[in-house]
């Protein structure tokens, strides 16, 4: 996690839509823009660059 424990907890609840890439409201069934149904959540981690 960051050192922003407000964007840390804004960031938990963002899910990706595995198709398209779009950000979604948690709690949604499908994603806002392409209606797929497979979202998976967005990551927490910091990946250092290679």
């Amino acid at each position: 996690m960051g050192k922003f424990p407000i964007a840390d907890a804004r960031i938990s609840q963002i899910w990706i839509c595995k198709k398209c890439k779009s950000r979604n409201k948690r709690g949604v069934e499908k994603c806002r823009k392409c209606g797929y149904k497979y979202l998976r959540p967005k990551r927490k981690d910091i990946r250092a660059k290679k």
